[in-house]
């Protein structure tokens, strides 16, 4: 899809926190967005509480900052 859509004879869908990456390295530009698209991740652990301190700070980061974007 980047394929055609970088030739011109398509579109694709990308995050809008890369827009401006996405658009420098495929050389094309933003025609609209989608406020619609929900996108769901998940953190895997075999630990039952998370301890190392840079998953923590992922996890708390995303809970705070990221994810709230989407419930406003």
């Amino acid at each position: 899809m980047k394929a055609f859509g970088q030739a011109g004879a398509g579109l694709f869908v990308a995050p809008t926190a890369i827009v401006e990456h996405v658009c420098m390295q495929y050389k094309v530009v933003e025609i609209g967005r989608i406020d619609s698209v929900v996108e769901q991740l998940y953190a895997i652990t075999t630990e039952r509480r998370i301890t190392h301190p840079a998953t923590v700070a992922i996890s708390k980061t995303a809970r705070e900052d990221i994810f709230v974007l989407g419930k406003r």
